[in-house]
C-alpha cells in the first residue's frame, strides 16, 4: 500500500518533536510519520509503552529518526529521568495512536511509565490522536456512557491538550466506523496548530551574533572589548524556544541549547564569514555582537618578548564592516536586519546615523556609560529606533526580557 502523501506545515519545521506511542495497531503509522518529521528538519526523539512495542520495535523508530528510543523509566542509560529529559528536551508533543487507556492515565494524572510520565513532566504543548476499537470510541459519543471515555476527554481537553478526533472506515477488528488513527496530514496539521498557539516565530529563520571579537597581535594576544556575549545569547535563546531556528554567531562561551546551532568565531573576518553563510534564506538578522572596529595591520607569528624593544608600537588598520557588507550579499533585501549600538554621548543621534548608513531595518542603542546595563550585567535598557522614525523605549530589565519585547516589537515587521 503506497505511503501517505503529506507536507509538513512551515510552522512545524525545525521543532523539536516528541513523539509518544502507546499500545494500538495504528503504532505502525507513526514509523511513516517520524520519517516525515525528520526529512523536514524536525528532530524526533520517540517514547514507547510497553505495549506499544508489541506492534513497532523500537529498532524502526531509531533508524528512521537517528535518535535512540525510550522503552521505560529505568533502562536508560546514564540519564536518572529520561523522561524529564525529553518533557524538557520537547517543543511539541504527539501521543498517538492515543488508546483508551492512554487518554484515561491522562485524565487521572498517571505516571507508570515512560510515555505517560513524559506527559506530565513536559513544558510544551501537547497534541493527542485516539485511535481503538468503534465499541471503545463509542463510549465517548454515546450520552449514557459519558463516565467513560468523554468524560476522560472532556478532562484532558480541559487542561489545553489539542484532540486529532479518529476518522471512520475499515478497522483492525473487521468493523467498520469510527476508531481509525487521524490520517498523517491531519496530525501535521494539529502540531502546527499547536506550535502556532506557543510558537510564535515558529517557521521563521533568525541569524544572531554575540561577544567581542579577537583581532591577533601575536600568537599569545590580541585587542578585543568588554562583550560577555550575554545579551546576544539572550537573544538566540529567546528566539529558539518561540520556535524559530536559530544560528549564533559567537566568540563567547555559552550555555548549551538544544534549539540554537552555534558557530564559534574569533576575528571579525571569521564572524563575516560565519554570517554570511547563516543569512542565506534568514528572516531576522541580530547583529548583537560587539565588533572590534580596528585590528593590527600585521600580526607576529611568534610572540613577541619585552627584550626585544623597549616600546613596541601597534599600527592599526580598520576592520571590516560585517552590517555593510552583509547588505550587499545576493537576497541579502529579504532579510530584516537589526543592529546595536553601544554609544555614550548623543546616543539616539549616533545611533540614528548608523541606521542610515548601514541601511538597516531597526537599531538597538544602549548607553555604554551605565554600569547597571553596561558590558558583563545580566540587566540592559535601550531605546530602539527603526526606519520609518517610530522610537521604542524598553526600561531597564534582565538582558533575557529585553530580547523577548525585542521580538515582541519586530515580529509584526518581519518580512
Amino acid at each position: 500500500m503506497p505511503l501517505e502523501q503529506v507536507s509538513v506545515p512551515n510552522e512545524v519545521r525545525g521543532l523539536r518533536i516528541g513523539l509518544l506511542v502507546s499500545g494500538g495497531v495504528a503504532a505502525y503509522k507513526l514509523a511513516d510519520l517520524a520519517s516525515t518529521l525528520t526529512q523536514a528538519g524536525c528532530p524526533v526523539r520517540v517514547a514507547l509503552t510497553a505495549a506499544a512495542t508489541r506492534f513497532v520495535g523500537p529498532a524502526t523508530f531509531r533508524g528512521v529518526t537517528g535518535n535512540p528510543v525510550l522503552i521505560d523509566l529505568w533502562t536508560q542509560g546514564a540519564d536518572p529521568e529520561p523522561h524529564v529529559q525529553l518533557g524538557d528536551w520537547a517543543q511539541l508533543l504527539l501521543l498517538a495512536p492515543a488508546t483508551a487507556n492512554s487518554i484515561a492515565k491522562l485524565a487521572g494524572g498517571r505516571a507508570d511509565d515512560v510515555v505517560s510520565a513524559t506527559v506530565l513532566a513536559a513544558r510544551c504543548p501537547l497534541v493527542i490522536a485516539p485511535a481503538m476499537n468503534d465499541a471503545m470510541w463509542g463510549k465517548s459519543q454515546v450520552q449514557e456512557n459519558k463516565s467513560q471515555v468523554q468524560e476522560n476527554l472532556a478532562r484532558v481537553r480541559a487542561r489545553g491538550v489539542l484532540v486529532v478526533e479518529p476518522e471512520a472506515g475499515h478497522l483492525a477488528s473487521g468493523h467498520v466506523g469510527a476508531g481509525r488513527l487521524a490520517s498523517g496530514q491531519r496530525l501535521l496539521d494539529a502540531l502546527a496548530e499547536a506550535a502556532r498557539s506557543r510558537y510564535d516565530l515558529a517557521g521563521r529563520q533568525v541569524v544572531v551574533s554575540a561577544g567581542g571579537t579577537r583581532e591577533p597581535i601575536d600568537p599569545v594576544r590580541f585587542i578585543s572589548n568588554y562583550s560577555s556575549g550575554k545579551m546576544g545569547f539572550a537573544l538566540a535563546a529567546a528566539a529558539a524556544e518561540r520556535g524559530a531556528r536559530v544560528t549564533l554567531v559567537t566568540t563567547a562561551q555559552h550555555p548549551p541549547h538544544p534549539g540554537i546551532t552555534e558557530v564559534s568565531v574569533e576575528t571579525a573576518g571569521q564572524m563575516l564569514d560565519g554570517l554570511r553563510d547563516a543569512q542565506r534564506g534568514a528572516d531576522l538578522l541580530v547583529m548583537a555582537a560587539a565588533v572590534a572596529d580596528y585590528r593590527p595591520a600585521r600580526t607576529a607569528a611568534e610572540k613577541i618578548r619585552r627584550e626585544q624593544a623597549a616600546e613596541l608600537s601597534l599600527e592599526l588598520e580598520r576592520n571590516v564592516d560585517i552590517l555593510a557588507e552583509l547588505g550587499r550579499e545576493p537576497g541579502a533585501e529579504r532579510t530584516f536586519r537589526v543592529g546595536f549600538a553601544a554609544e555614550g554621548a548623543e546616543l539616539e543621534a549616533k545611533a540614528l546615523e548608523k541606521l542610515e548608513r548601514k541601511r538597516l531595518d531597526a537599531i538597538v542603542a544602549n548607553d555604554i556609560r551605565r554600569q547597571d546595563i553596561g558590558f558583563g550585567s545580566e540587566h540592559n535598557e535601550a531605546v530602539v529606533l527603526l526606519r520609518g522614525g517610530e522610537r521604542v523605549e524598553l526600561p531597564r530589565m534582565t538582558k533575557r526580557e529585553l530580547a523577548d519585547r525585542l521580538y515582541d516589537l519586530l515580529l509584526p515587521r518581519l518580512r
